[in-house]
């Protein structure tokens, strides 16, 4: 797994999926602004945001293009909801972008 690592691709779809996860805890349990008790925006946030991903990085990992352009897709319309916000949670842009960055290097991986 380390070996997959040294892959720009791989490097890339791996910090920017841990960083979504952890946005995504802060978001979700450390976030003044929201309810701990409602359990609904964290569940749809979890499935909009985590899910995609945990599927980013382990594509990357395994060299499946298509699933990387499957979690740029998913986590487009929340991201770029959060991109808009004056806070932290605008980083979400920048790492679903990053899933896209992503999936035009393994593009240019198989054409070599």
């Amino acid at each position: 797994m380390i070996r997959q690592l040294r892959r720009p691709e791989a490097l890339l779809a791996t910090i920017a999926g841990t960083a979504t996860i952890l946005l995504w805890m802060m978001l979700g349990f450390f976030n003044p602004y929201s309810s701990s008790l409602e359990t609904g925006p964290l569940q749809i946030t979890f499935f909009t945001l985590c899910v995609p991903a945990v599927l980013a990085i382990m594509s990357a990992w395994f060299r499946r293009k298509a699933l990387v352009l499957i979690a740029f897709l998913w986590s487009l319309p929340i991201s770029l909801y959060l991109a808009m916000t004056p806070g932290i949670f605008a980083w979400f842009g920048a790492t679903s972008c990053a899933y896209l960055v992503t999936y035009f290097l393994m593009l240019a991986d198989r054409q070599r």
